[in-house]
């Protein structure tokens, strides 16, 4: 094939493969494209844990805040604890509120001074802040985050209007509840019993630095999704260049090979492409091999025919246009036999080649069907000695091992053992026995037909197999053959998947074996 192809050669031995030759194009592909998305999807996970982490930090510490401000407070006179709700109010920016017994709100760190911080109006936010807002709420959406009770200022200043400060006063256990302003940003209530009297204190902090860091957390993910999806985008051209690329050598190979301008095309192989394409590219480069093996091989075979048509239509010519200068009877009567004898031949010829030339096509519509290659030889000599075709000579069948099951067109496997059986009776001696074993093992069935006439040559045990190569007997009369038969026979058992060959006989005399293998049907 090769040869037929010129440019066109095996594989070389491939260098050491890079990633793109380990990986298939389907895997680079979803790796290019899945990257990005896993680091974004895990980032926003991320994110929402490192939230979930600040806000726990938090809780403990308001827990702690209020439990040491609530003890602090308890015994102490009431102007000493209006100082400190002011002071730790103004240090630590929060609001604290004290409830008596009854519930009534008695002291309030933002009556007594400057407010330790204030919440944020919305109504006059930046487009990046209402951006911000928005992905904030995006964010939870994506990562199914629990829904957060909105922080909202009750009407009336009681302890009966805080939901944790009737759970502290009951259970006598500090009580910490998280709460969303407006803005998103998280707003941390504690209540705390103080002292025995039946008092309570109610911390309250807007956790502003919770959301500036989710936020600048969040800032970075996306300038790493930016820079992931920036070299997705270069792998993803890269990617597309290796495809590309080749597909656009096989392009221009292909278009050379259906012009035919050029004999010799060389197609890439692409030996260092392990993936898809690489077997692309193989599978093109053998498919031209083979199409221009199977044009050169109908080039040749036409050469053939027409040579092998011409030698008696000279012979039909010449006879003819001699007739009407010939008065002599016999002589007329040779001329016209040798006439007959030459239009016979051509007849014989064309029904061969046209027979030749349908084996391929015709093999792979036809159905193939299991049957027994035993029974089917059988019949066929049964059939030859009713019509006296071999002439006088015993044919002996012999076989050996399981039963001979194949798979195949019986009729064309047919059509082989009778060439090869015609061919055995034409060299073998009158009266010797013509050998027909079968032998039968795990994989294959192996036909041998034996002859005892002067065997073939080792040097010329291919070349009977051979379009329009013919050897035949010493007293056979010229032109009985086409020399087609053998290279019929071949070319049938190949279509089987089989082979045929010629070998000398097992035990040393003289003649010839002729060796069909087929598969054995499983």
């Amino acid at each position: 094939m090769a040869d037929s192809l010129g440019n066109i050669s095996d594989p070389v031995r491939a260098e050491p493969r890079s990633w793109a030759g380990r990986l298939s194009l389907t895997a680079r592909i979803l790796l290019v494209n899945i990257l990005p998305l896993t680091l974004l999807g895990g980032g926003l996970f991320y994110l929402d844990t490192y939230r979930t982490q600040l806000i726990n930090e938090r809780f403990k510490l308001a827990r702690i805040e209020a439990q040491i401000t609530a003890e602090a407070l308890a015994g102490a006179t009431r102007a000493r604890q209006e100082a400190l709700l002011v002071q730790i109010g103004r240090e630590q920016r929060m609001r604290l509120r004290m409830f008596d017994a009854e519930g009534r709100l008695w002291a309030d760190s933002f009556a007594l001074d400057e407010p330790g911080f204030s919440f944020e109006d919305i109504s006059d936010d930046t487009w990046d802040q209402r951006f911000a807002r928005w992905l904030d709420r995006t964010v939870d959406t994506i990562v199914s985050a629990e829904p957060v009770t909105d922080y909202v200022e009750p009407e009336a200043q009681t302890a009966d209007a805080w939901p944790e400060v009737v759970r502290a006063r009951e259970q006598a256990l500090t009580q910490v509840t998280l709460y969303d302003w407006v803005d998103g940003t998280p707003v941390i209530t504690a209540a705390a019993p103080v002292g025995l009297n039946g008092a309570t204190l109610l911390t309250t902090r807007n956790a502003v630095d919770i959301t500036e860091a989710v936020r600048s957390a969040r800032s970075s993910l996306v300038v790493a999704v930016l820079f992931v999806l920036s070299g997705s985008i270069l792998l993803s051209l890269f990617l597309a260049r290796t495809i590309v690329t080749p597909l656009r050598q096989l392009s221009s190979a292909a278009a050379r090979v259906r012009q035919g301008r050029e004999r010799e095309v060389e197609v890439p192989r692409l030996p260092e492409r392990h993936d898809e394409i690489g077997v692309l590219a193989r599978s093109v480069s053998d498919m031209t091999g083979a199409l221009r093996h199977r044009i050169d091989a109908v080039d040749h075979f036409a050469a053939d025919v027409a040579h092998e048509i011409k030698n008696p239509l000279a012979s039909l010519r010449s006879a003819i246009e001699s007739l009407p200068r010939v008065e002599d009877p016999d002589l007329r009567a040779q001329l016209t036999r040798i006439a007959t004898h030459d239009v016979r031949r051509i007849d014989r010829l064309v029904t061969e080649i046209s027979e030749a030339s349908r084996i391929d096509s015709e093999i792979s519509r036809a159905t193939h069907e299991k049957f027994d290659l035993k029974q089917l030889v059988a019949a066929i000599i049964g059939s030859r000695e009713a019509r006296a075709e071999n002439h006088d000579n015993q044919i002996v069948l012999a076989s050996h091992g399981p039963s001979p099951i194949v798979v195949g067109v019986a009729m064309r496997i047919e059509r082989v053992i009778e060439n090869l059986l015609d061919n055995a009776v034409s060299f073998n001696p009158p009266g010797v026995p013509i050998e027909v074993s079968i032998e039968t093992n795990a994989k294959q069935v192996s036909l041998t037909i034996c002859d005892s006439g002067p065997g073939i040559p080792e040097d010329a045990r291919e070349k009977v197999f051979l379009r329009f190569h013919s050897v035949r007997p010493s007293d056979e009369d010229f032109g009985n053959h086409s020399g087609l038969g053998l290279a019929i026979a071949r070319a049938i058992a190949e279509a089987h998947d089989g082979t045929l060959t010629a070998e000398s006989r097992p035990d040393g005399s003289n003649g010839a074996c002729l060796r069909l293998t087929l598969p054995r049907a499983s």
